[in-house]
């Protein structure tokens, strides 16, 4: 096995895309092909290649002899805090040591960190394999449901103003970030304005911010109350169009407020793996990104 770091390039970006594919979902959708939106597979990609460019250290690709790729992982540090975007194995490399190797190097990436996050799925092998790296396991739930007329009924309206967020915002999000998660994403936030609607928050009260897909998914939420972050979450749900599949993973124990307002608009409770964290409690008001942490 040969282990390199992930380059930004096309092809690089391709290969993981196929490793995360045959992991994850169906082989047959390999690409894009038969099955994964191009819109969806264009947008990893972005991901995959900006994580290159500005964490080449924590991106790192697993080669056989040939140089095919058998793993995948992703990882980066924003002011102090280290997060695992991503960690991909094929099956058929699975158990012969691949994705020990690949999260070695990942956390190596991370050391002198304080702080540590992950949203792990629901594979006990991955929830074990974080734990013994010493993260707490701190179980989540998942809000999903299509948008319908009566869902836009059951909500009371936002208690404020909510605006459209753009770039000179980009201050107010890393503010945001350090009172939340302890560091700002920085970066990040120039590649999610370019994919996500953003949504501010900004007057007496507080501050936050929310990302949104045009698909329905809530993609990072961060605000200073819980009051603020009830606000942007439900002006999140009015803004989607009817038919959309709304849907708000990565929800703590800490984060009912978020249930609550899920609850309200009839979206679906249920549980879906682990935020995973190191030296830092849960940060609250929060809904991490899978990608960014």
């Amino acid at each position: 096995m040969i282990l390199r770091q992930l380059r930004d390039t096309d092809e690089d970006a391709e290969a993981a895309w196929e490793v995360v594919a045959a992991a994850f979902g169906d082989s047959a959708a390999l690409a894009g092909k038969d099955g994964w939106p191009p819109g969806y597979v264009a947008e990893v990609h972005e991901r995959n290649r900006h994580l290159a460019r500005t964490d080449p250290g924590g991106c790192w690709l697993a080669l056989d002899e040939a140089g095919m790729p058998l793993g995948v992982t992703l990882s980066a540090r924003r002011e102090g805090t280290w997060g695992l975007s991503m960690f991909a194995v094929l099956p058929r490399a699975q158990r012969q040591g691949v994705g020990r190797e690949l999260l070695a190097a990942a956390l190596l990436y991370g050391r002198g960190c304080l702080r540590g996050i992950i949203c792990g799925s629901e594979d006990p092998r991955a929830a074990s394999t974080y734990r013994r790296a010493g993260f707490a396991l701190h179980p989540a739930m998942r809000l999903r449901g299509t948008v319908g007329p009566e869902t836009k009924e059951r909500l009371s309206p936002p208690d404020g103003a909510v605006h459209e967020g753009v770039a000179r915002h980009r201050d107010l999000l890393d503010s945001v970030d350090r009172r939340t998660r302890g560091g700002a994403h920085g970066a990040d936030h120039e590649l999610l304005l370019t994919q996500r609607r953003l949504l501010v928050v900004d007057d007496l009260a507080g501050s936050g911010y929310c990302y949104v897909a045009e698909d329905g998914k809530v993609e990072m939420l961060a605000a200073t109350s819980r009051r603020l972050a009830k606000r942007l979450l439900t002006a999140a749900l009015l803004c989607l169009p009817e038919g959309a599949d709304a849907r708000v993973p990565g929800l703590t124990a800490e984060q009912q407020w978020a249930v609550d307002v899920g609850i309200e608009a009839g979206l679906e409770l249920s549980t879906s793996g682990y935020v995973c964290l190191r030296g830092m409690p849960p940060p609250m008001p929060y809904v991490p990104s899978g990608t960014f942490l």
